[in-house]
């Protein structure tokens, strides 16, 4: 077994196009940290059950810092900026871990690159990361990015102050809020196969209604597999009273007709940028007046939010926009006990109950990006050129609600967009999907004929 092989290290790689646009992200971190080592794992294998692992995928400040996706691999930077990336090669015939190894070995589990096929494709220095606690076996201050590789975080004793870590987590939260225009590029890919991905499920729902939510939570999943890397988030295939639960993932409720569907859903690019785009769509293809009262309530609840999306504004004011209109609305459906005004006020926020959550939150590498940067950088700050954000203020009916008209209970309303922000407004990277009632009608139609 360990002789009678071909050497097939590849000796013409092209640096991949992310490694340019990867070097001033290192810069900033460093200058955000002069004289101090920093640590940046990508984590490991997950067990999934007895000997299966989940398919992996990196830490997103990882594989922003570095365009790697590899498990078990480490960028250190060196108090002088230098950078090297600590990383599992390919299995070594000399050992027999290519062929014993269920893990890692290349006979279970696929080709590794090897050290020098990462360093050209990455334009970094590699070591492997056998090396790496003899690296970090000294006095160096050090910052971590804990609690993703528990092998990093036991070559290191804890810190002197908790908090040190916590503000790199944070700090490398924060650098990644303003998006390059490679990053936006990678965003725009992932809303387009998103849009095709709802095109498919359009086309899917004939069969949908002699199966489940299942399948068209797998239709969806094939497009994203197709083109992408996979789903960037459980897919929420909601029909009927399941688009009143927030994140309902279990997807396996009936497709009726007369009824609505809530799709929310993205896919994750190949470089692991995600869209996140949420629709509602009448199964029949039309909406019940009542139905496109609501929908079209949400919509101009989403319109105002859009409205306040310009550099400087405060990150809350589109979320305060957006409840405004819903809830007026609610007053009119006589929903509320009390005035939209009085609803409104700090000490009551009873419109809380059929809005339940914020209108949006950051997107990029993760759906929810940047979650760890600091309230003052993020929710408490204000949008910047670049930031890629959702848009997507509910109503959610609960079936059981006895404070709202019977005809009200068991829909959900989403209606949520894919933004960045310009420097005079936005730019709303999902407009390839229809917005208003009339027109999820015509586009429904198109599709499906």
């Amino acid at each position: 077994m360990r002789t009678g092989w071909v050497d097939t290290e590849q000796h013409d790689l092209p640096v991949a196009e992310v490694a340019g646009w990867a070097v001033p992200r290192r810069r900033r971190l460093h200058e955000a940290f002069p004289g101090q080592r920093l640590v940046v794992p990508a984590g490991n294998f997950q067990r999934r059950t007895n000997d299966q692992d989940y398919r992996f995928r990196p830490h997103s400040a990882y594989t922003w810092l570095t365009g790697d996706q590899t498990a078990d691999g480490v960028l250190v930077i060196e108090p002088d900026g230098e950078p090297t990336l600590y990383l599992r090669p390919r299995s070594g015939r000399a050992d027999g871990e290519f062929f014993r190894d269920r893990r890692y070995g290349e006979l279970w589990a696929g080709r590794r690159p090897t050290l020098g096929e990462s360093a050209r494709r990455l334009d970094l220095p590699t070591r492997h990361v056998a090396e790496l606690p003899k690296t970090l076996d000294d006095t160096t201050p050090t910052r971590v990015l804990r609690g993703v590789d528990p092998h990093v975080d036991a070559l290191l004793p804890g810190p002197a102050d908790d908090l040190a870590d916590a503000e790199f987590t944070a700090v490398l939260a924060e650098l990644r809020l303003v998006k390059d225009e490679w990053e936006i590029t990678q965003l725009a890919e992932a809303v387009a196969i998103t849009t095709r991905g709802f095109e498919d499920v359009v086309r899917a729902l004939p069969m949908a209604m002699r199966t489940s939510e299942r399948y068209l939570e797998g239709v969806f999943w094939q497009r994203a597999r197709l083109e992408g890397n996979d789903v960037g988030y459980h897919s929420i295939v909601a029909a009927g009273a399941h688009a009143a639960t927030l994140h309902w993932i279990d997807n396996d409720g009936p497709i009726r007709e007369g009824d609505l569907l809530l799709l929310d859903a993205g896919v994750e690019t190949r470089s692991l940028y995600t869209a996140d785009i949420t629709r509602v769509l009448p199964i029949s293809g039309h909406f019940t007046p009542l139905q496109r009262d609501l929908y079209e309530l949400c919509r101009h609840a989403n319109d105002a939010a859009l409205a306040c999306l310009r550099p400087g504004a405060q990150y809350r004011e589109f979320h305060r926009a957006a409840m405004t209109v819903l809830a007026h609305g609610l007053a009119d459906l006589g929903v509320l006990p009390c005035s939209a005004e009085e609803a409104l006020t700090e000490e009551s926020g009873l419109y809380r109950r059929w809005t339940l959550c914020g209108s949006g939150h950051m997107l990029g590498l993760d759906v929810h990006d940047c979650a760890a940067a600091r309230s003052g950088q993020y929710l408490d700050g204000r949008l910047a050129a670049e930031h890629v954000l959702t848009v997507e203020p509910g109503l959610y009916f609960q079936p059981d609600d006895e404070l709202i008209p019977a005809e009200l209970r068991g829909m959900g309303f989403r209606i949520e967009e894919d933004i960045v922000v310009t420097d005079d407004g936005y730019r709303m990277l999902s407009d390839a999907l229809p917005r208003t009632a009339a027109d999820v009608e015509a586009w429904m139609h198109r599709i499906g004929s």
